[in-house]
């Protein structure tokens, strides 16, 4: 009986393994698909005073900055902004928690105001 069932068996090859994805791999295709599609908007280049001016007010008002690195990727698209306290500074640069940015590669520069969950409307 398994004989016969054998000269009429034609094997599909891959296609019987194509709907068996396991969910890693889609959760995986779509995390890839979102940061795609998540690209960031070249900011307004600011000067070195506006730039010293909000950092100056982040420091005294001990708020968060957004900072956006004059940086592009090898689509051409920028970097998500840093986003952080500044933790100290010197000659070369500030440190945002521990990542340190230069002030030749700030491009722009913002206070960052968190949106807390209980003003958040559906």
């Amino acid at each position: 009986m398994l004989n016969k069932f054998n000269d009429h068996y034609q094997d599909r090859g891959t296609v019987k393994w194509q709907g068996m994805y396991l969910s890693e791999h889609s959760q995986s295709l779509e995390n890839d698909a979102t940061e795609l599609a998540d690209t960031i908007s070249q900011k307004p280049q600011m000067t070195s005073f506006e730039i010293a001016s909000v950092l100056d007010s982040a420091i005294v008002k001990n708020k968060k900055v957004a900072i956006q690195i004059e940086e592009i990727n090898e689509n051409g698209d920028y970097a998500k902004d840093t986003i952080g306290k500044i933790k100290g500074y010197d000659e070369l640069g500030i440190y945002i928690d521990h990542i340190k940015v230069g002030y030749d590669e700030i491009r722009n520069i913002q206070l960052y105001e968190e949106i807390k969950w209980s003003k958040i409307i559906n």
